[in-house]
């Protein structure tokens, strides 16, 4: 049986952070990674780009439609997975 651990987080939260504060979140979550790793329970793992450069597509009758932003009225963003 394999898990999909989705990680989110609150973007405007993270875009306050200043570089001493976003490196120690990164360092945790990089400790975080390689401690499943090391212990076999991880078999992948990825960062996801910010909502600001994210892209909706739907397809509707076989037409596929691009549209800017993913229009979530969420406060969490979905930043990236483990496996």
């Amino acid at each position: 049986m394999k898990y999909l651990c989705l990680i989110y987080y609150d973007e405007q939260r993270v875009d306050e952070m200043n570089d001493e504060q976003w490196q120690a979140l990164v360092a945790r979550c990089l400790a975080c990674g390689e401690e499943l790793r090391a212990s076999g329970h991880m078999l992948a793992g990825e960062p996801l780009q910010a909502v600001r450069t994210a892209r909706t597509v739907r397809v509707r009758d076989g037409v596929a439609t691009v549209v800017d932003g993913p229009f979530a009225e969420t406060r969490e963003q979905l930043a990236g997975f483990y496996l």
